[in-house]
């Protein structure tokens, strides 16, 4: 890390704070070392994540902030502020031009934009959609403004569940293209009018709207693959990723399972592609803990390829999100693994 110019420069450290509940993701102690290092080097390091599509306890800034601070992730703590990146309702974004095959203008939290220097400290684990959650995950979905985690998991709009609306109108005053009308005290969305840009989702105040349509999983990594292109491109950044508690699925959850295998150790590298690679052959070297969810599908599963992650999440194609990376130029798969 030190080969990066620091000096005078904003350092953002892309981590996952943890949902409320979930006991699996990364310590503030790991933030602290990483920040420190910043620091020492002569730059200015700030912690961020951006806010979530789903309804959550980082649902915006504020119940982010106060999440963020009860699993530990204080400026006390971990020697660095806590920066959400996409605002108070996720709709601080910048929109960066991708001209990808799937995406060409990622949305992006405007604060992890805004940095000189973008490193990502990652707890690589399960995932229940992306197969596992490694750097490009962290880098690519974590930095997605609302809008831009819509334009990756879902193809359809927004819709409003009339049971739980009580007609206030905060979404009728956050539509841009008057998509959102509210008649008899109830709301609803203009399919034609909407362009789903998911900011109702965020001002709602009894979660009443939320997204349809959901994507296929190997398109979500297709879109992911490439907002990490967009996030990493023409500046300076790092990648660490800890295998530690790995758990069968992500720290978007409230709760979390038993590690599917033992702990590995920490990884880095200046290419986030060839380090998710190297994480998913050493996890798939790992013997299986027993009692896990990765044990239990083990004893149905007819697969001879000894992929962890695929037994654990059978639907899922992890294969596809790093394929696609090296494709579109933000790394190779190939790697050579220096043992310290």
């Amino acid at each position: 890390m030190k080969e990066i110019d620091f000096e005078d420069k904003y350092a953002a450290i892309k981590i996952h704070f943890g949902e409320l509940g979930n006991l699996a993701f990364l310590r503030p102690n790991y933030a602290k070392v990483v920040a420190d290092l910043v620091k020492e080097c002569g730059g200015k390091p700030f912690l961020t994540d951006c806010n979530t599509l789903y309804v959550g306890s980082r649902k915006n800034a504020l119940d982010h902030l106060d999440t963020a601070y009860e699993n530990g992730f204080s400026p006390f703590s971990t020697g660095c502020h806590v920066i959400i990146g996409d605002g108070l309702k996720g709709t601080d974004e910048a929109l960066v031009p991708v001209d990808g095959e799937y995406v060409k203008e990622a949305k992006i939290g405007r604060a992890v934009m805004d940095a000189d220097v973008f490193i990502s400290l990652t707890h690589f684990k399960g995932h229940e959609n992306a197969g596992f959650g490694g750097a490009l995950k962290n880098i690519g979905m974590g930095s997605g403004s609302r809008a831009g985690k819509m334009e990756m998991h879902c193809s359809g709009k927004p819709e409003v569940d009339q049971a739980l609306c009580v007609g206030c109108g905060a979404c009728t005053r956050i539509c841009a293209h008057e998509a959102a009308v509210v008649t008899d005290k109830k709301a609803a969305i203009d399919q034609e009018k909407c362009v789903g840009c998911g900011r109702c989702i965020g001002v709602c105040p009894k979660d009443a709207i939320s997204p349809t349509n959901w994507n296929s999983f190997d398109l979500l990594n297709y879109r992911m693959a490439e907002y990490s292109l967009a996030v990493c491109k023409d500046r300076p950044c790092f990648h660490i990723s800890l295998i530690c508690d790995v758990s069968p699925n992500c720290d978007c959850h409230s709760e979390n399972d038993i590690p599917i295998i033992p702990d590995v150790g920490m990884f880095a590298s200046f290419d986030p592609v060839a380090l998710d690679m190297a994480c998913a052959d050493a996890c798939n070297r790992q013997p299986v803990i027993e009692g896990s969810i990765l044990a239990e599908n083990k004893q149905h599963d007819h697969d001879e390829s000894h992929d962890h992650f695929h037994v654990t999440h059978p639907d899922t194609n992890w294969k596809t999100c790093v394929e696609h990376a090296e494709k579109i130029g933000l790394g190779t798969r190939e790697y050579e693994l220096v043992e310290i």
